[in-house]
């Protein structure tokens, strides 16, 4: 009966998440719904383990949540993030019109800025670049998706994502845990994915196929705007990433672009500046304080990577408010909407977090932890499954992610002391696995890209099956074949 309950409390989540309704309202009822057939205490379910590790997600995670808003809302007010792309599709040119936004998305995000305050910049350059080079509209969901939502996200050594976050708590790791693993995984996952993707825009070529293919719906000017104030697309997204769309127009944008060095300089900072605090100044700094009770009994290890991107992304925003004083219409309206895009995403997530630690906590789950554990080829193998189904499931990489380690992180830990294996490895697994299938038809991302591009999922979901979730399933394998092989480097 337990198993029985726990199926049907995730059947009832992912159905009505689906359908628009609200994970806040959602989680605790579905978690509920599983405590009753396992016969445990419904409102000690619901206090004491729902809300007491939602809590803590809150509390572990919030600033990084914060922060990147934040700092996304000042890189599109400032034009930054355009500035970028302008500079890009300017040096490539419309023969390179897929590149160039690639390239772009990449560049912004792995800078730190929001996964949607790029996509709300990014299609509308990315349109009137693709339509004066004749390459699909069609193709421009998954040339985003590539750029954005793969190797920047999951892969890339230092990236600042929240998903690359997550495990360190866990496993005691920096933001460049593995990091020649993950160079490999993020040539992997670029280099299938623009090998797809110039595939695809040649074969539309030589079917004389331009911009608007046959069976395009109908451009419209308000894509963006329609997109961002769409309650569905709204409930969806804000479960897959840290930024609730509803605030990309409350504020007002400079009127010009600022130089290219001026809006590249903020994510120098933001690389630099986390390379710095994790190899160079937390090593240094006197942490036994953090073993005390009022400090949490914690250690450097478990909040070191953490306060390195904390330090990274607070020093870039306060360079985009120096580089930028004056130009910025309202800069306080721009930050009070970037501090509100924070708090439903991560009250979404924090509400998965509770319906997985109750399900967590009930006696069945045990069996479901065992199949885990013992799936043939290895802990690597196994996390990679679970952070994978978890992340499918919720239609949130974060949210799935947090799931199985708050889950299943002990355990593993364990396995990797008995066998020796660098907890590293585990993290860049973890990560990249919990960036694969979390981009399903359901997933809050994929929805608003597609409907800001103007895209249905007939028409662009196959490329960006192809460009953000087979490439990362191939650079998964990668991983964990050179991992097992050689170990973490």
């Amino acid at each position: 009966m337990g198993l029985l309950g726990i199926l049907l409390g995730l059947s009832l989540l992912i159905y009505l998440a689906f359908r628009g309704a609200s994970i806040l309202i959602l989680a605790p009822i579905a978690g509920l719904v599983a405590a009753v057939f396992s016969r445990e205490p419904l409102l000690a379910s619901w206090t004491q383990t729902f809300m007491r590790n939602g809590a803590d997600f809150v509390a572990q995670f919030f600033p990084l949540f914060l922060l990147g808003a934040v700092f996304g809302k000042l890189m599109e007010d400032s034009r930054s993030v355009a500035a970028i792309a302008d500079f890009l599709t300017h040096k490539l040119g419309t023969g390179r019109a897929v590149l160039a936004v690639v390239l772009a998305g990449g560049i912004v995000t792995y800078g730190g800025v929001s996964l949607f305050v790029a996509i709300f910049v990014l299609v509308p350059m990315g349109t009137a670049l693709f339509r004066a080079a004749g390459v699909p509209r069609r193709l421009m969901p998954a040339a985003v998706a590539l750029g954005t939502s793969t190797f920047t996200m999951s892969a890339m050594p230092g990236t600042p994502a929240i998903q690359n976050a997550i495990p360190m708590p866990f496993f005691g790791t920096t933001p460049f845990a593995a990091p020649g693993l993950g160079v490999i995984a993020s040539l992997v996952m670029l280099g299938f994915g623009l090998w797809w993707l110039t595939l695809r825009e040649r074969a539309a070529r030589r079917a004389g196929e331009g911009f608007e293919g046959a069976g395009a719906i109908a451009i419209r000017d308000d894509n963006a705007d329609a997109a961002a104030d769409d309650p569905l697309v709204r409930e969806r997204a804000s479960t897959a990433r840290e930024f609730d769309p509803a605030e990309i127009h409350h504020s007002a944008e400079a009127r010009a672009m600022p130089p290219i060095a001026i809006a590249a300089l903020p994510i120098v900072v933001v690389i630099v500046v986390n390379l710095l605090m994790s190899f160079l100044v937390l090593p240094r700094m006197d942490t036994a304080f953090l073993s005390a009770p009022e400090w949490g009994g914690t250690s450097l290890a478990a909040v070191g990577g953490l306060w390195s991107v904390i330090v990274a992304l607070s020093a870039a925003i306060l360079t985009v408010i120096v580089l930028n004083l004056g130009r910025i219409p309202g800069l306080q309206a721009t930050l009070t909407a970037g501090a509100n895009a924070s708090v439903l995403p991560i009250l979404s997530v924090a509400s998965l977090v509770g319906f997985g630690a109750i399900v967590a906590a009930l006696p069945a789950f045990a069996v479901v932890r065992d199949w885990v554990v013992n799936i043939g080829g290895g802990p690597l193998v196994s996390l990679a499954v679970a952070t994978n189904i978890l992340a499918a499931l919720t239609g949130s990489a974060s949210g799935g992610l947090t799931i199985a380690l708050d889950a299943l992180g002990p355990t593993y830990m364990r396995l990797a002391a008995e066998i020796g294996m660098n907890p590293a490895l585990m993290h860049r697994v973890a990560v990249i696995g919990a960036g694969t299938l979390d981009s399903l038809p359901h997933n809050g991302a994929v929805v608003t890209l597609l409907s800001v591009c103007g895209v249905t999922h007939k028409q662009g979901y196959l490329d960006i099956v192809m460009a953000a979730v087979v490439g990362a399933l191939l650079a998964l394998v990668a991983v964990i074949v050179l991992g097992t092989l050689v170990g973490s480097f």
